[in-house]
């Protein structure tokens, strides 16, 4: 009796663990993570160097419109960099809230096949814009270099920011996935949430400015992306030593969203191929 509870509660158990099929599949994962980037740029001539341009020229728009609102002690150059850096966490977000949704119903033929792990699909769709977010952070760690503050050894924190911010969107990747076969109006809203986070994560507007309205700051200083940007802007502008507060509160809503989003994948999955 006690051999069955143990067996049922590492079953339970078992339904949280998103890491073992991942390292069991490793290959797989892989080739899946190299398939998205290259399908991303099929028929593309300029392929991946859209990853670098397309960032360039959303920071030559953002910084002519919204240039007005940069806090006073900084250079136009400074807050340009500043956006940049915003904008690159945002844009890997967005990508995967754009294309989470339709990675199950796209792939009816993988659903079919017992043996194979549907788990590991949302999470090449995060691996391909993963690595468009390592390109144009390479880009804008670049660009501090060259013509910002410059980097110090404190650039090095960055992975430390970047784990949960990974962890987060895991597992909105795998919840949103798991959803969207049920329900197709899933991607609409995706793409209004990402607008909306776009403009509720300070990355065109200073912190400070957000702080000065308690009644706005009471419900966007629970922002996620708020505060990976505002971390990163400290570690990479600003030379300044990492937050432990802001730090904890993203590694406790990564880790929250990565358990409850490959839970909500695995309880959806049986009914996957009832629905498509």
């Amino acid at each position: 009796m006690q051999r069955t509870t143990t067996r049922a509660g590492v079953g339970r158990l078992a339904q949280f663990d998103g890491v073992t099929p991942l390292v069991r599949h490793r290959g797989l994962l892989w080739e899946f993570i190299q398939r998205n980037v290259e399908l991303r740029h099929k028929g593309s001539h300029l392929g991946l160097i859209w990853s670098v341009l397309n960032p360039l020229l959303m920071l030559g728009l953002y910084v002519v419109v919204f240039g007005k609102l940069r806090d006073p002690n900084e250079t136009k150059l400074t807050y340009a960099l500043s956006i940049f850096v915003g904008l690159t966490l945002f844009h890997f977000a967005s990508e995967v809230l754009g294309v989470a949704p339709t990675v199950i119903i796209s792939n009816p033929g993988f659903v079919k096949k017992v043996v194979f792990p549907l788990e590991i699909l949302p999470v090449a769709a995060v691996g391909a814009s993963f690595v468009h977010f390592l390109i144009t952070m390479g880009l804008a760690l670049g660009g501090v270099a060259l013509f910002g503050p410059g980097l110090g050894w404190d650039v090095f924190w960055l992975p430390l920011i970047f784990a949960p911010f990974l962890m987060l969107t895991l597992g909105v990747a795998w919840a949103a996935s798991a959803i969207g076969v049920f329900f197709r109006d899933i991607g609409p809203f995706t793409g209004f949430l990402s607008m909306a986070l776009m403009f509720s994560s300070a990355i065109f507007i200073p912190v400070a400015t957000i702080k000065d309205t308690p009644f706005a700051w009471s419900f966007l200083r629970f922002n996620p992306l708020l505060h990976a940007s505002e971390l990163s802007r400290d570690v990479i502008l600003r030379h300044e030593p990492l937050q432990s507060g802001p730090l904890l509160y993203l590694y406790a809503v990564g880790l929250a969203s990565a358990f409850a989003g490959y839970w909500v994948f695995q309880k959806l999955r049986p009914t996957f191929a009832d629905v498509l």
